[in-house]
């Protein structure tokens, strides 16, 4: 049901807040009539100066030189009559775009849905604001729905690897310490040593196994030695796979970073570089990272055969990064041709890091 603001009057001009959904929206800005701002203005203008030429014509009305003061008083009533006039013109030209602006004020964008209906201004340019305003409302609202339920895809996925990972390996593994457990349990003295020591090397490779989830759900590196280290430490866990060959160009004296953006910046590199793992066949991939007085550039280039057409520009991989370029006020190209390899590249804004 609309929802009209105290400050709105019920009139052809007004604007109101509605849920009532697209349906009773205009269709577009590219699609306004009406007749334009500077028209409304310069009329209202141009009838005070057609009174005042009228009444100059018609009416004994004389100055002399020098001025009286009879004259100059009439004169100066006659500007203020004026002024006054032409001041009530042209609020009532501009008052929709007023009431306009507060009502668009009052729009709360975690209540969806709400939009500027009944709204009417006199001129072209107020409608177009209007409708224009309605369709930001509608991108924002369809940005906002695909961030979240990006996000909770992006949630669930890693929940899921963790599940498994912690059923597949941590799992298979502990059973297996509790059969070799068991089984020296029931052996004599002489063997229990030898099963007891194959108990130990399970429970080892357990630990490892524990140790590299939570270095992948939180690098320890990055909260211990700092950026640059922790990315040193990634490009080399990564070199020393099957795969292709990573070099590092990892500038020093960066800015400095608040967590969240190190975070980022190291999330969007381990994204690319497990990218370039998998699926580009590249031999060499590079990773960079530089400043100067105005950005911070992270980039992760590949020899590799490219993005295929087929796949899609925004996979949950690389909508994740662009969130979590957008958190931090980053932005994220990415820039690839086929047989030619792939660029990713955040630039983050120095100004905005924090302490």
């Amino acid at each position: 049901m609309p929802s009209t603001p105290s400050h709105t009057k019920p009139s052809d001009d007004a604007a109101a807040v509605s849920e009532t959904g697209a349906a009773s929206r205009p269709s577009g800005p590219g699609r306004v009539r009406g007749v334009s701002l500077l028209w409304w203005v310069l009329l209202p203008n141009a009838g005070v100066l057609v009174v005042a030429f009228v009444l100059l014509a018609v009416t004994p009305i004389t100055v002399s030189h020098p001025i009286e003061a009879d004259e100059l008083a009439l004169l100066f009533v006659g500007l203020a009559m004026f002024v006054a006039l032409n001041v009530v013109l042209l609020r009532r030209v501009l008052s929709p775009l007023v009431t306009l602006a507060g009502v668009m004020s009052s729009v709360d964008p975690d209540r969806p849905g709400r939009r500027l209906v009944g709204v009417n201004p006199r001129s072209a340019e107020g409608r177009a604001l209007a409708e224009a305003f309605n369709s930001m409302l509608d991108r924002l609202e369809r940005a906002r729905r695909e961030a979240a339920r990006t996000a909770l895809a992006a949630q669930e996925a890693e929940r899921l690897r963790v599940a498994r990972e912690l059923h597949d390996e941590i799992g298979q593994t502990l059973t297996a310490v509790i059969l070799q457990a068991e089984r020296a349990a029931d052996e004599d003295p002489e063997q229990a040593a030898v099963a007891l020591g194959r108990v130990a090397e399970a429970v080892h490779v357990s630990l490892d196994e524990l140790r590299r989830i939570s270095r992948e759900l939180r690098p320890e590196a990055l909260d211990d030695l700092g950026l640059v280290n922790a990315l040193i430490a990634l490009c080399s866990r990564v070199d020393a796979q099957a795969g292709p060959r990573v070099k590092r160009e990892l500038a020093g004296g960066l800015p400095p970073m608040s967590r969240e953006t190190e975070l980022v910046i190291y999330r969007v590199a381990q994204e690319s570089l497990t990218n370039a793992l998998r699926h580009s066949d590249a031999g060499t991939v590079i990773v960079s990272l530089t400043s100067d007085s105005e950005t911070i550039r992270l980039t992760v280039t590949d020899d590799g055969k490219g993005i295929p057409d087929r796949v899609p520009a925004a996979t949950a991989g690389i909508a994740g990064m662009r969130e979590r370029a957008l958190l931090v006020g980053g932005r994220l190209s990415i820039g690839s041709r086929q047989g030619q390899g792939t660029e990713v590249q955040l630039t983050l804004p120095v100004e905005a890091q924090g302490l």
